[in-house]
């Protein structure tokens, strides 16, 4: 099968959605958590996390923010400035799933779909007990898109909380050990099984591996 972009464009639209969210390979998938002045908690799942940087530590994530739907996300996140990650796991995968309804504005995924809020002093963001990895962000910038009404979040690690056999001698995290799950397209789920891991490649003694 070839597709051009005048093919791809006469894609039925979940065809279309479906193809583009899927056609780049599993991705990361965590939820996140926020909280407004009026401490009214939002967890929601997110494919689209990427690392910005590991000095500073910056981590992002891509929200669209068309003003027709509402993004309560951004809005706490606009408020409050703090955010969690929380990995989802085998045991959680279709309790996560079920965040990405559009409840009303004042109901809580995280008490709706069975998720315990988790704190810790000095951060108000929740945390996700059930998670086996979480981490505490700090907003530190906002990047839009005018391609698409779309804005890159990006926020600094302040905390993260993992258990120890999780990590690899040179703290590398074994997302198997973890039972950390991924996502292929919007709604396809991917347990996580490693496979090899190789030294860092540098022109310096290179060889064919």
């Amino acid at each position: 099968m070839y597709l051009n972009r005048n093919s791809i464009n006469r894609l039925e639209k979940i065809e279309r959605i479906n193809l583009m969210n899927s056609v780049t390979g599993v991705k990361s998938v965590l939820l996140i958590g926020t909280i407004n002045k009026k401490k009214s908690t939002n967890l929601a799942i997110f494919s689209s996390i990427v690392h910005i940087s590991s000095n500073p530590s910056l981590i992002g994530f891509f929200i669209r923010t068309n003003m027709k739907i509402r993004r309560d996300t951004f809005e706490n996140l606009v408020e409050n400035n703090n955010f969690t990650l929380n990995h989802i796991h085998t045991s959680s995968v279709k309790n996560s799933h079920l965040t990405s309804i559009k409840f009303h504005k004042d109901v809580s995924e995280f008490s709706t779909c069975g998720f315990t809020e988790q704190y810790i002093d000095g951060f108000s963001a929740p945390f996700v007990a059930e998670s086996n990895i979480k981490l505490g962000l700090n907003l530190k910038e906002i990047v839009e898109f005018e391609s698409n009404c779309s804005k890159l979040i990006i926020g600094e690690v302040e905390h993260i909380f993992l258990k120890d056999r999780f990590l690899e001698n040179n703290h590398t995290v074994n997302l198997e050990k973890s039972d950390s799950i991924s996502v292929g397209g919007l709604n396809t789920y991917y347990k996580s099984t490693k496979y090899k891991s190789l030294p860092y490649a540098r022109l310096e003694g290179f060889s064919k591996l």
